[in-house]
């Protein structure tokens, strides 16, 4: 079973304010690595909780990470494609790209090695949800072919449209970070998706807050320049969603069953970049 739960605001010291857009609720959900069973309870407490904000636009940002790891991949990034809440104010919708979407991609058009690396990283469960079964006798090429015959068009074309960042007024949302001392117009798209301890460990103002998953936490980590909420869900069974209004956050989370394995260490706060 999966409920939901709300966790009190937690207050990171700062000398500036922070602001959404007037009148817009803003949610993004963190990494969701193929848990569709949290992804649609989160996505019902989304919905349930921006009718009672009839007055505010509503922006939900998801922050990549669709495939790989979970139950479903197909499912969620299926979800994620078509899913719109049932409001009668507006609502936007925005998926972003993560380092699992890069991978797939970049295998997709022949880069055999972030293949390898993808797999490394449990992209062969992606597949088998496509229903692509790997044998120890298929070459990476072979496998990729498969994996190229039964990706749906329509779900190939949505991988190749997402951005890697957006941006709403005071925060910037990317799936992994920020390289500090780069304005955020510079930024590349290698490390908005893939940068990890050089970010972590900064404590540079870097023009907005950048809200981000990538970095596994057993908690939301708020600090005066960043918040980063991967909760680690394929692992723990907690999807964490950032609720920001005006100049106030919240977390609404999805928690269902743990996995018995911890998430991998690559994957973690204290790994390398």
């Amino acid at each position: 079973m999966v409920t939901l739960r709300w966790l009190a605001s937690s207050v990171a010291p700062s000398d500036l304010p922070r602001h959404t857009p007037a009148n817009t609720l803003l949610y993004a959900v963190g990494d969701i690595h193929g848990r569709i069973d949290l992804l649609d309870t989160l996505l019902l407490g989304i919905e349930v909780h921006a009718h009672q904000r009839p007055q505010c636009t509503v922006v939900v940002i998801f922050l990549g990470d669709y495939l790989s790891r979970g139950q479903d991949s197909r499912g969620v990034v299926e979800r994620v494609m078509h899913w719109r809440p049932a409001l009668a104010q507006p609502c936007r919708v925005v998926a972003l790209k993560g380092n699992h979407e890069d991978l797939a991609l970049r295998y997709l058009a022949g880069d055999l090695e972030a293949g390898k690396h993808w797999f490394d990283y449990d992209g062969l469960d992606a597949l088998r949800d496509y229903g692509v079964s790997p044998r120890d006798e298929i070459t990476l090429t072979a496998l990729r072919d498969a994996f190229s015959t039964a990706l749906p068009l329509a779900h190939l074309a949505f991988l190749k449209s997402l951005p890697v960042s957006h941006r709403e007024q005071d925060y910037h949302f990317v799936h992994a970070g920020v390289r500090p001392g780069v304005a955020l117009e510079d930024q590349t798209a290698q490390d908005q998706m893939w940068i990890r301890k050089r970010f972590l460990e900064s404590e540079a103002e870097h023009g907005a807050i950048v809200v981000h998953g990538h970095s596994v936490s057993l908690e939301p980590q708020v600090r005066a320049n960043r918040i980063g909420i991967d909760t680690g869900a394929y692992a723990s069974g907690v999807l964490t969603c950032l609720v920001l209004e005006g100049s106030q956050h919240r977390f609404l989370q999805a928690v269902g069953p743990a996995k018995l394995h911890a998430p991998k260490a690559e994957d973690t706060q204290s790994s390398q970049e």
